[in-house]
């Protein structure tokens, strides 16, 4: 064996190898596998082995509307601390201020400059956020859902997720594998809006409150107690579960409207076991600021209830023994291990900020992914063996060479795929399948040149080496242009488009791999032994 291309067989060699050995975490084998092989393989999408495709529209009005609650309610707070007799109030998309005079004006401008005066009327001034304000905060509010729903995802464990924005305020979310719908919608859904509110207990109404009630009855008891509300509070419903009979009831609960500490304090929440009870629990974290809070909360309400509510849902209201140090707390109930582990995911990604609306839900079974696998692969074989046999009747030799290229082609692509842990869908399946095509047209293309150069009366192994010099720009031209619609697929492209795109650049760049180095070394060690007098082409 020569040493020109000594490397050349090593390369093939180490290539081929490296392949088979990334490929195994996608076979049967991979149980038995080391930890570190494990992560690599290739991930089946949603089409080829079922999941979940959800559409959700972004409330952004919802968004506008609480942002200007909160303008008003901020200069409110501030004409208090300022010592000042005037207060904000939100109207529609309108902030009206009242005394109006130039002190309120000044502080509405300075805090808040992207409040224009629409209006002076009767002592009051009517304040409205630009519209340029209005966008941005709308498409914020976007961006910040599908940051969210991202971070809830992967901690959520899918593998390979698709989740990008479409149109003006809508997210979709595929989630291939999944097969508990219900589960993801509620950990991707959820709004996730965590608060520590009083109870008030010493109002008249929460004496005649029913303890419990049956689940479904909540509007009824809103309806028949709405006007004796107090002020400042409002009725709010709690889950409570039977540990011996599992059944579950609904307990009933005055609350007061103003929350004393919300989630966005929080730094972690996970999820421990209770001894007493061998059930989970949520054990939440605050930062610095929200620990100090904490603190002055449960120091100044001893012997009160403080609730823990989630989406104005209370799942627990413990009394106040003693002052809590540390800036740790529980959330409990009878959850399950899967429900304790999903509100965990939620909390620590944060609260989305604004509701989601649901567009579309799209189940998709595990038969049709196994319909569309047996289909491509069937499509891929059938198309390999009439190249095959192809080649080989009429290219002879030639033509078995150019099969060996074929097979160390897709040996190398799948290898690639799997080292990249990619996702095959079924346009990755029709990427790989014309990548096959394009290795064929670059061994056909350097034999009809390496025949004209034989019809010229070139010795055989001068025929093979003016047939890959000549051809070589041509095949170099035409997988460039290929590689670069490959890019650009990738890059605005989404979904499948991606996975067709990386299927068919890695394709590419392999076919030039065993078109020009492959079978040129095949040609190479049949002729180096001994001068051929003629070539089987």
């Amino acid at each position: 064996m020569k040493k020109k291309f000594f490397w050349r067989i090593s390369l093939i060699a180490a290539a081929t190898i490296l392949s088979i050995i990334f490929f195994l975490p996608s076979t049967s084998l991979v149980s038995s596998l080391p930890d570190w092989l494990k992560k690599y393989g290739i991930t089946l999408g949603l089409d080829l082995q079922g999941g979940v495709h959800l559409v959700y529209e972004v409330d952004i009005d919802k968004t506008v509307d609480v942002t200007v609650e909160r303008i008003a309610s901020s200069l409110t707070n501030t004409f208090k601390e300022k010592k000042i007799v005037a207060k904000a109030e939100k109207q529609g998309l309108d902030i009206i201020i009242s005394p109006d005079n130039d002190q309120t004006k000044k502080i509405v401008q300075e805090q808040f400059p992207s409040l224009s005066l629409e209006s002076q009327s009767e002592g009051k001034a009517f304040f409205r956020i630009d519209s340029a304000e209005v966008g941005r905060i709308k498409n914020s509010a976007v961006d910040q859902a599908l940051e969210t729903i991202r971070n809830r995802v992967d901690q959520f464990g899918v593998a390979e997720p698709t989740i990008h924005r479409q149109a003006n305020n809508e997210i979709v979310i595929e989630l291939p594998g999944v097969k508990d719908t219900r589960r993801a919608i509620d950990l991707v859904g959820k709004t996730a809006l965590l608060e520590f509110k009083l109870l008030d207990d010493e109002a008249p109404l929460a004496a005649q409150l029913p303890g419990t009630i049956p689940p479904g009855q909540e509007e009824n008891i809103l309806k028949q107690y709405a006007p004796q509300i107090p002020e400042g509070d409002q009725i709010l419903f709690g889950k409570i579960r039977n540990r011996e009979t599992q059944t579950e009831t609904k307990a009933v609960y005055l609350v007061k409207k103003q929350a004393l500490l919300t989630g966005d304090f929080l730094t972690e929440a996970r999820v421990s076991i209770d001894q007493r009870y061998n059930e989970p629990y949520v054990s939440l974290s605050f930062d610095a600021t929200g620990a100090k809070l904490f603190e002055q909360i449960t120091a100044n309400n001893i012997k009160k209830r403080l609730a823990i509510v989630l989406d104005d849902n209370i799942h627990s209201a413990p009394v106040i023994q003693d002052k809590i140090e540390g800036g740790n707390a529980q959330i409990t109930g009878s959850f399950g291990m899967d429900e304790a582990k999903d509100l965990a995911i939620i909390l620590r990604s944060g609260s989305l900020p604004a509701p989601l609306k649901m567009l579309q839900n799209v189940t998709i079974g595990p038969s049709l992914g196994k319909d569309s696998i047996d289909a491509g692969i069937m499509a891929g074989i059938i198309g390999a063996i009439m190249v095959i046999v192809f080649m080989i009747i009429y290219y002879k030799l030639s033509g078995v060479i150019a099969d060996f290229a074929l097979v160390l082609n897709i040996v190398f692509l799948i290898g690639a795929l799997s080292a990249f842990k990619a996702t095959l869908t079924m346009p990755g399946i029709a990427g790989i399948i014309l990548a096959i095509g394009m290795a064929v047209d670059s061994n056909v293309l350097m034999f009809e040149r390496m025949r004209d150069e034989l019809r010229l009366g070139k010795t055989p192994r001068a025929a093979i080496d003016s047939g890959y010099d000549k051809a070589f720009w041509t095949i170099f031209d035409s997988h460039v242009t290929t590689l670069i619609t490959a890019v650009v697929l990738y890059e605005f492209g989404t979904g499948p488009i991606k996975g067709f795109a990386v299927t068919l650049g890695v394709g590419v760049l392999i076919n030039l791999f065993t078109a020009l180095i492959g079978t040129k070394t095949v040609f190479d060690l049949i002729t180096s032994k001994q001068e051929v007098k003629k070539l089987s082409i």
